[in-house]
């Protein structure tokens, strides 16, 4: 039935047409009257760069001498039945869509079964991942680009639209990422085990639920019940380790306050570790809509390291360099797609989780993921900064705004109610009054003179 309709709406509506000629194609049809119609008016557009009437069309279905003489008839008697009717658009691009999915599907699963049976050993069982995903991602791509002269007018209203952000309670962090996190970007913690990589995620979860926004956490190294449990802390301000000690009236005296007070909605999902990519992301996302009538305004993933790839099977002999990254620019496809801002960790090395700052060489695995992220940072603890409950914020990737500006700060941490705050502007003070020091002999004594003056009886221990 949708065959007949979209092929009625190519010969009728060029607007219509031009917008999804370019994903169909031939195969897709597998009754060989609709193949027949839809091959004229593909070859028509490709030659005039028009569509054909239905006059046309059916003339150029009389030339060919392929067609039997019960095909032809029918060709005709489909033709010149054609009519427009007020078929809503948006719904039949959304439905052509999803014809060119199942068709895809359909036909890969069909010639992977041709693999599989196939005696002679021409074929290679090594090509049915390539076959399934190249399915798996079709979709309709209808922005062609941006017109420089053409699309002026609107360029210059971008420049004057106040872009919708996602906001920190954070100062310091909304100064240098001019407000908050963008959509369609992906943002990337760079801590050490323990350091408090899944705490940022959940305090900001937290503020975004407070916020009014619809929260994704999606968990693949915690259950779900702990990532809850954490959030709970926070928004409950109540430290994790008295939760279970609360009369259940008090619990769910707390939860009903903050029912009114959080406009948002937070939905966490378990995956296990290593077991799911941004294809069954996408998927959630989508059950999540229809199931749920819920839409996330941002997403989080705890985290990077521990995805699997859509595109590269697990264990495949490629290096970590190619693998990492290719599970960055995957999340951040996703981020775009779903027009959203997507956060996101990764571990340090052995030696950036020993160190006391950190650069992007500590990037855990691969340096292609801080060339993929928008925004990166570290997170960096220190037995100085525990005893201030502090931790250090290192920026070392920022498309917001200069990384120079505010390249080290530090901010308050209480890790009982995974919670995160603001500090006195005399702790930044400290920071930038020199360097942060390693905890070698030498560091300790440059950081004696604040990290502004060498003398050579430094160095004595050290020929």
């Amino acid at each position: 039935m949708i065959e007949k309709v979209i092929l009625a709406n190519l010969a009728l509506n060029e607007e219509f047409a031009r917008k999804v000629v370019p994903f169909l194609k031939p195969e897709y049809f597998h009754d060989s009257v609709d193949r027949a119609v839809f091959d004229v008016i593909d070859s028509y557009s490709k030659k005039y760069n028009k569509f054909p009437s239905k006059e046309a069309l059916g003339i150029e279905l009389s030339r060919r001498d392929n067609l039997s003489e019960d095909a032809f008839k029918a060709c005709t008697e489909f033709v010149e039945g054609m009519e427009l009717d007020d078929t809503d658009f948006d719904w039949l691009v959304d439905q052509s869509e999803k014809f060119c999915q199942d068709k895809a599907i359909y036909n890969a699963i069909m010639k992977s079964i041709q693999v599989i049976d196939d005696k002679t050993g021409k074929l290679s069982k090594g090509s049915i991942p390539a076959l399934l995903s190249d399915a798996l991602s079709v979709s309709f791509d209808t922005h062609i680009g941006h017109d420089f002269i053409g699309d002026a007018s609107a360029r210059y209203d971008f420049y004057h639209t106040k872009e919708v952000k996602i906001p920190f309670d954070l100062d310091l962090f909304n100064r240098i990422t001019k407000g908050g996190l963008s959509r369609k970007t992906l943002n990337v913690i760079l801590a050490g085990t323990g350091v408090g990589k899944s705490l940022c995620m959940c305090h900001m979860a937290a503020n975004n639920l407070t916020d009014g926004k619809n929260v994704l956490y999606i968990t693949l190294e915690m259950a779900e019940e702990r990532i809850a449990e954490r959030i709970d802390a926070n928004l409950l301000d109540t430290p994790l380790d008295e939760l279970e000690l609360l009369p259940k009236e008090s619990y769910e005296a707390k939860m009903e306050r903050l029912r009114t007070k959080c406009k948002g909605r937070l939905i966490i999902k378990e995956y296990p570790t290593s077991q799911a990519s941004s294809s069954n992301f996408r998927h959630l996302i989508q059950e999540l809509k229809i199931k749920k009538n819920f839409v996330p305004d941002i997403i989080y993933i705890d985290y990077l390291n521990i995805c699997a790839s859509a595109r590269i099977k697990h264990g495949a002999n490629v290096n970590s360099y190619t693998y990492i990254k290719a599970i960055a620019e995957e999340l951040r496809g996703l981020a775009v797609e779903n027009d959203v801002p997507i956060v996101s960790a990764t571990q340090t090395t052995r030696s950036g989780y020993t160190s006391s700052d950190v650069g992007l060489e500590d990037t855990s695995e691969s340096f292609g993921l801080p060339a993929t992220a928008d925004f990166m940072f570290a997170v960096i603890r220190t037995e100085e900064l525990d005893e201030l409950n502090q931790v250090l914020v290192k920026q070392l990737k920022n498309r917001y705004s200069d990384v120079g500006t505010n390249r080290r700060f530090v901010i308050g941490i209480d890790r009982s109610k995974m919670r995160l705050y603001d500090c006195e502007q005399s702790a930044q003070d400290d920071i930038l009054d020199g360097p942060v020091m390693d905890k070698t002999e030498f560091g300790k004594r440059l950081a004696d003179t604040g990290g502004k003056k060498f003398d050579k009886s430094m160095f004595e221990d050290f020929r």
